[in-house]
């Protein structure tokens, strides 16, 4: 007798199924739902077909350049890269004098003991605005260099 409950329940079981719902919203996103207060204004869909989780794939958001956008002459942009070039030589030449200099003044204040810097932590003190600015000046002649190296 106990088996009876059971067997009833598997037997009821495949025959019960849930109502849903397809919903498509004012921008086009279709949704699925099984409930019957956020399903206003959709369709009901048919017990014999199947629905999957799976999102769809998103449309592709790239877009055609546009014919009326202006197009340089591989000419022009020779002379535009040529250019922009020397721009980054001179500042990169620039950069590594400043750079030279900065660390030329680190060297001598590293070389200077003020009485009054008795105390370790005063001549690091002393010392951190130099270094700050070797730190900045090796910054822009590693960025100028990486710009360089990735012109064509």
């Amino acid at each position: 007798m106990r088996t009876l409950p059971l067997i009833l329940a598997l037997c009821i079981a495949p025959l019960a199924h849930a109502q849903v719902y397809k919903c498509v919203d004012a921008e086009g996103r279709t949704t699925y739902t099984n409930d019957r207060s956020l399903a206003r204004g959709c369709s009901q869909l048919e017990g014999d077909q199947s629905v999957s989780s799976i999102p769809a794939p998103r449309p592709s958001t790239v877009q055609p350049t546009p014919s009326s956008f202006p197009k340089v002459s591989p000419d022009a942009q020779r002379e535009r890269d040529d250019s922009r070039r020397k721009v980054l030589e001179s500042e990169l030449a620039t950069e590594e004098a400043a750079l030279t200099e900065a660390r030329k003044a680190l060297s001598e204040q590293e070389a200077i003991r003020l009485g009054n810097e008795r105390n370790y932590q005063k001549v690091l003190d002393r010392l951190q605005p130099f270094k700050d600015k070797v730190e900045l000046h090796q910054r822009n002649v590693d960025a100028l260099r990486r710009e360089l190296s990735g012109l064509r």
